[in-house]
């Protein structure tokens, strides 16, 4: 009896685990989907992964033309399988040559510097 009992919370988690899988293994696939879309309406793009803590993580894109943008992904090993499925060249950081690539606009400065710089006010 007790054998039986061990047996269905094992066949429980591997079910639960086989399901978990399967749901990562989708987030990755759409996500591969969302890069190599932004890549082709971009002529192109690079990435870089950044970790968001518990929130999971941030792929950063830059296209060949300066366009920018991101996503989020629950987990780093799901980014990471994302960009390997979509291969989108990374970068181990956000600085120099890469983010210098980045093209921002109005909308940008005002929502970055805001009222530092002369942009809109809070009011």
């Amino acid at each position: 009896m007790a054998d039986d009992t061990a047996d269905d919370t094992q066949q429980d988690g591997s079910s639960a685990d086989a399901r978990r899988a399967a749901r990562d293994a989708r987030r990755a696939t759409r996500l591969a989907k969302e890069i190599r879309s932004f890549a082709k309406a971009h002529g192109g793009a690079e990435g870089q992964i950044a970790y968001l803590g518990q929130r999971g993580a941030r792929i950063v894109l830059v296209g060949a033309d300066g366009g920018w943008g991101d996503l989020v992904a629950p987990t780093h090993a799901i980014a990471e399988r994302a960009v390997a499925a979509a291969d989108l060249t990374m970068h181990e950081a956000f600085d120099g040559e890469f983010a210098g690539r980045v093209r921002t606009g109005p909308y940008e400065w005002s929502r970055m510097a805001g009222i530092q710089v002369g942009g809109p006010g809070n009011g």
